[in-house]
């Protein structure tokens, strides 16, 4: 997605600059004194000014970037405002020793009324963070809106490949011909897992117990594939009432049965999923070719690259993806820390 020019770093910095430069000489243009120029002269580059325009900047953004974030947003409310109170007799010490000329050190009055321009400072820090804050909220809702109305259909054709159908369904004909006691499970298999792709998938969580159902019924329909399925290994814990994403680890699953049988001599395919105080650790193995050029290209299903996306979208900051080729052997690791 395009940046817009305003929303560039470089913008952004820009803007800010030419705020406080506009702010700071405001006063200047209005000063009504004799010999005007050499009075705003002295008043603008006065240590004393330039120290409290200093220590102006420093709180806006301290309370910016660290106090509303860390604090006040955290439902820290007393150490917030007792940071501020801190601050703010920092700042009336600061100011005490740089008096103005003719002024004898030590606190006056008039310092009191610093508290004035402090909360004004104070309110357009706080504003800002509110105002940005919530427009990122709202790209980013409206980005997982767009990105869930162009993968959904790719999505959800992409996790069972007309391929795969087209070996299941040659297999359950052969089974149909041979009278196999298996050709009735491997049909409601197929319907359980065509239903969950159909309909179920368009919820925003299912349990995790009826994801790892959906991903059994698809190994096992892979494995009548095969005269001999022992390479495929499988240990998911279904867990307790935990929700997840609906065909959220489909996708490297699916990868592994793609690159990781066909031509691999001695296929080994192992999968497990663990639940451990909120906390899934889902794990994919598998053999591949590493001559393969369509290993090289990623290019299984919607692609790692996509998934990755929707991982970030639904979980930001609450997973960590490990992708590895290391002699021969693909791997893939994915925590997610479950609501």
């Amino acid at each position: 997605m395009s940046t817009r020019w305003y929303r560039s770093k470089i913008a952004i910095v820009f803007f800010h600059v030419l705020a406080w430069v506009t702010v700071f000489t405001l006063p200047t243009l209005f000063h009504r004194e004799p010999d005007q120029q050499h009075v705003n002269f002295k008043v603008m580059f006065s240590v004393r000014f330039l120290i409290f325009d200093f220590c102006w900047i420093l709180f806006f953004y301290l309370n910016l970037l660290v106090l509303i974030p860390k604090f006040l947003n955290s439902k820290k409310i007393s150490i917030y405002i007792l940071l501020h109170i801190l601050l703010l007799a920092l700042f009336i010490t600061i100011i005490n020793f740089f008096p103005k000329p003719g002024e004898r050190p030590g606190f006056h009055r008039e310092y009191f009324f610093t508290i004035f321009p402090y909360l004004f400072v104070w309110a357009m820090s706080t504003v800002y963070w509110f105002v940005t804050d919530r427009i990122r909220t709202e790209q980013l809702m409206k980005e997982k809106e767009n990105e869930n109305l162009k993968t959904e259909l790719s999505f959800l054709r992409s996790q069972v490949s007309p391929h795969f159908l087209f070996n299941v369904l040659n297999n359950l004909v052969a089974m149909a011909r041979l009278k196999s006691d298996q050709l009735e499970p491997s049909l409601i298999r197929l319907s359980g897992l065509m239903r969950y792709m159909l309909y179920e998938s368009d919820e925003t969580s299912v349990t995790l117990l009826r994801e790892t159902e959906y991903v059994n019924s698809y190994i096992e329909l892979q494995k009548i594939r095969y005269a001999c399925s022992s390479f495929i290994k499988v240990d998911m814990d279904p867990g307790d009432n935990q929700r997840i994403e609906p065909m959220l680890l489909i996708p490297f699953i699916e990868n592994a049965f793609k690159h990781g049988t066909g031509a691999i001599a001695d296929p080994v395919i192992d999968i497990s999923l663990k639940i451990s105080q909120g906390l899934l650790d889902f794990r994919v193995k598998n053999k591949y070719d590493p001559d393969n050029k369509e290993i090289r290209d990623d290019s299984s299903g919607i692609g790692l690259p996509n998934v990755e996306r929707r991982l970030n979208l639904l979980y930001d900051q609450k997973h960590i993806l490990t992708v590895n080729r290391d002699n021969g052997w693909f791997t893939v690791s994915l925590q997610i820390k479950l609501h």
